[in-house]
């Protein structure tokens, strides 16, 4: 029998409030703060679950220099017809674009730091299968 499991991601900030703050504002979810003021987390429907801990030494990643991996990064769906605005509403509440012009074809995913240096991405939803009615047979 497999133990029920559920998973948060957790990322580093010097301010964990302030990046919680900003999460919550950019997904329409909610920041929840326990007894450790250290550990911030954000949650929301549709399985909004994020977490903010506090690095008193904490360096935003250099990425995207050439050098340097991304390592992880928080990728958002949304409708394709939908991300001009939430670019417009990621940048109003401080999250940078990051060039990604290197990359050819249509922009369906586009790509930004948020306030502490943490890239995530607005990606487009994939368009749900159409299914096929099915033909019921008689009964005759």
């Amino acid at each position: 029998m497999t133990v029920q499991k559920t998973s948060v991601l957790v990322l580093d900030a010097a301010e964990p409030m302030e990046l919680a703050e900003f999460y919550a504002g950019l997904l329409g979810a909610e920041v929840r703060v326990g007894s450790d003021p250290d550990f911030v987390e954000v949650t929301g429907h549709s399985g909004v679950h994020l977490a903010m801990r506090r690095d008193h030494g904490y360096a935003p990643p250099s990425w995207p220099r050439p050098e340097d991996s991304q390592q992880a990064h928080l990728r958002i769906l949304v409708a394709r017809d939908d991300l001009d605005a939430a670019e417009r509403e990621a940048v109003g509440l401080g999250a940078r674009p990051v060039d990604s012009s290197h990359r050819g074809g249509p922009h369906e995913e586009r790509v930004y730091s948020d306030p502490a240096g943490h890239s995530f991405s607005f990606a487009a939803s994939p368009a749900p299968a159409k299914t096929e009615p099915r033909l019921q047979e008689s009964g005759e």
